[in-house]
């Protein structure tokens, strides 16, 4: 029997580190990859703004651009703009201001497009996600019927709010980053609004088939947990969800995003706390999803697009990330089996905040800076 029972508990053993061999090795570290400073495009600055934040194409080829501060423009691919009325007053400092901006599939007809900003709360600014028409009239554009169909519950917290959206390829629901609003706790808190991706009806309400729909709260709206600061999230063409979120000293994360997964952070992290402090990787606890690319050191992604074009037919179905402390464009390439990988990354000499593809197949990007500026990017 204690035979028996050793070798039992052996097999358990050889079980478990084969279990965190295969976690770890599901993950790739890019962090090193070289950057070349010769791309296969060449770049057209096409206008400035102060400190844009993200941009939408509309399906006839123009751009929807927020600006940090709290503006809205919508703009031709020439550069001219057209400031949008009726944008609600927000909340601006550090990471925190208009955010996101999404277009509505259905755009043709609805004019419905969504956006994320930081609010003014007495209780501390919250993140929120609208819903409005926007309308144009005789030159001018406003935003009509708008309502705000979510808000961040309970609010408070400071900066790394989040608030990437993302259209699934039916267009039946949205899908919504949160941030864990620099409170690292919290992101493993199931009754609080942070470091969560939530999953939302196009009208705000819970989807009968969430995880936890049946649960009050919360809970009800919660995809997925354990996120620290996601600015990227979209759909590749097999109808697949992807995040990125930025780690703190090393860890940034390029994670599949599946139901009810649990991501980890702050428990585990490829990276370690600004003060030096370890925190176990992902490679020790299995039970998290680890992430399928990660960035140590990092490049502080921001901004995803999966290519869908004929400008860069090399380029189909890779992701396109955005980089702040990389100051690069960076490409990564999918494959059927979840895996993923940096392919390349080239130099842009300026922190990249958000990357879009046109209709036409070109990919535009915009600078964090004020001002930054718009960019379209063509072969070569």
């Amino acid at each position: 029997m204690p035979n028996a029972t050793l070798i039992l508990t052996f097999g358990l053993v050889a079980l478990w580190a084969f279990s965190l061999s295969e976690a770890h090795a599901e993950s790739i570290n890019a962090g090193g990859r070289a950057v070349s400073d010769t791309p296969p495009f060449q770049s057209q600055t096409v206008a400035q703004f102060d400190t844009p934040w993200a941009l939408a194409f509309l399906p006839d080829g123009r751009m929807l651009v927020t600006e940090k501060p709290g503006a809205l423009h919508l703009v031709g691919q020439d550069g001219a703009r057209i400031q949008v009325a009726g944008v609600p007053k927000v909340a601006a400092s550090g990471q925190n201001g208009l955010l996101d901006i999404a277009v509505a599939a259905d755009f043709a007809n609805s004019r419905h497009i969504y956006f994320s900003y930081v609010e003014p709360d007495p209780t501390g600014a919250r993140l929120a996600l609208a819903r409005a028409q926007l309308v144009e009239d005789a030159g001018a554009a406003r935003l009509d019927n708008q309502a705000v169909i979510w808000r961040q519950t309970p609010g408070g917290g400071r900066g790394q709010p989040g608030g990437i959206i993302a259209l699934d390829p039916q267009g039946a629901h949205l899908f919504l980053t949160v941030g864990d609003r620099m409170e690292p706790a919290t992101a493993q808190d199931p009754e609080m609004a942070r470091g969560k991706v939530m999953r939302l009806a196009l009208d705000g309400s819970t989807p009968a088939d969430n995880p936890e729909a049946g649960k009050p709260g919360v809970r009800a709206q919660t995809w997925t947990t354990g996120h620290r600061n996601p600015y990227g999230l979209a759909f590749d063409a097999q109808g697949r969800l992807w995040l990125h979120e930025m780690g703190p000293r090393g860890g940034d994360e390029f994670n599949l995003i599946e139901a009810a997964q649990n991501y980890g952070w702050p428990v585990v992290s490829n990276g370690n706390n600004y003060n030096g402090l370890d925190i176990p990787d992902h490679a020790t606890r299995p039970d998290f999803a680890a992430p399928a690319v990660y960035w140590t050191p990092v490049i502080a992604p921001a901004g995803l697009a999966f290519y869908d074009g004929a400008m860069f037919p090399f380029w189909q179905g890779s992701a396109l990330i955005g980089g702040l402390a990389a100051q690069a464009l960076v490409r990564v390439t999918l494959g059927a089996d979840n895996s993923a990988d940096e392919a390349e990354r080239w130099d842009m000499g300026a922190r990249i905040r958000d990357v879009a593809v046109a209709p036409d197949g070109a990919v535009w990007v915009i600078e964090d800076s004020a001002p930054g500026a718009l960019r379209r990017l063509t072969p070569r």
